[in-house]
């Protein structure tokens, strides 16, 4: 048991083996006055293994049909000076879990907000993927539509990141698919499958290989999926200025840039700023 001060406290649960937990998060969920989680039932099996009373505290349930009712609730509770500690079903706490409202709303009120870290199955993933690591764009779930999901991966599909999606393993095969026909079949990518757990399984590949792994397979389990940053394509200088010049003699300079800038497939700054020294040395 730790005295904790009145306000909210977010604690990352296992993503399946649950000694993956922290002793600060254990000290938590022992000492706090009021206990939240999106699934009572996982918090409360997770504290039985780990040997934490619930006793008489209040266990109350929130998730993403929690009306303004229940954070008004639990509002009422720090501000009697209680200590509220919130876990998610799995992982950390609002990555892509429900709490966002609650955090807004109870840091805006003055009340102390902080977190006990651990497991997240986007890091877990990463470490494991053998892709880039430095630069990563987390989306969450792409549409389960297929022509929104194939829109969506067209905007992303020039970004210097690594990209990770959480998925169904109902839709992994058509996502797989999907992402394969919209970035290529040779682009790089992995998807980790029931991580920490007994049949935790990671396969890495081509998207064309992944998607004949799993075409007529049954998968299981929680999904994360790891694609490979876009490759960045070999410019020639000397073409893209003649290119931009005869668009400055035609249109304006706003439209020259944003014409040349998605032809190239560069940032509209960057091909603002030629455009800006073409016309110095024009001058010149």
């Amino acid at each position: 048991m730790v005295d904790l001060a009145a306000g909210l406290y977010f604690v990352a649960t296992p993503i399946g083996n649950a000694r993956d937990i922290t002793l600060r998060a254990l000290d938590i969920l022992a000492s706090a006055d009021v206990l939240v989680a999106e699934d009572t039932r996982t918090l409360r099996r997770l504290m039985d293994i780990h040997g934490v009373p619930v006793a008489k505290r209040s266990l109350i349930s929130y998730h993403d049909h929690s009306s303004a009712k229940v954070r008004g609730r639990l509002m009422e509770y720090i501000s009697s000076g209680k200590s509220v500690a919130y876990a998610s079903e799995a992982g950390t706490p609002l990555i892509a879990d429900p709490g966002y409202h609650l955090s807004k709303e109870t840091s805006e009120a003055g009340h102390l907000v902080t977190t006990a870290p651990g497991s997240s199955a986007v890091l877990g993933a990463l470490t494991l993927a053998g892709l880039p690591t430095d630069s990563f764009l987390f989306d969450g779930f792409l549409p389960a539509q297929k022509t929104a999901r194939r829109a969506r991966l067209q905007n992303l599909s020039d970004i210097q990141s690594t990209l990770v999606f959480y998925e169904s393993p109902k839709r992994l095969a058509a996502m797989l698919h999907d992402a394969r026909d919209t970035l290529g079949p040779e682009r790089t990518a992995a998807y980790c499958r029931e991580l920490t757990k007994k049949f935790e399984e990671v396969r890495r590949g081509t998207l064309s290989a992944l998607c004949n792994h799993v075409s007529d397979r049954s998968i299981k389990g929680e999904v994360v999926v790891l694609i490979n940053r876009a490759e960045k394509l070999s410019i020639d200088e000397e073409q893209l200025s003649l290119d931009l010049q005869k668009a400055l003699n035609d249109m304006s300079l706003r439209d020259a840039t944003e014409a040349v800038a998605q032809a190239y497939g560069l940032p509209r700054r960057q091909i603002y700023q030629k455009a800006l020294e073409l016309g110095k040395e024009a001058k010149g």
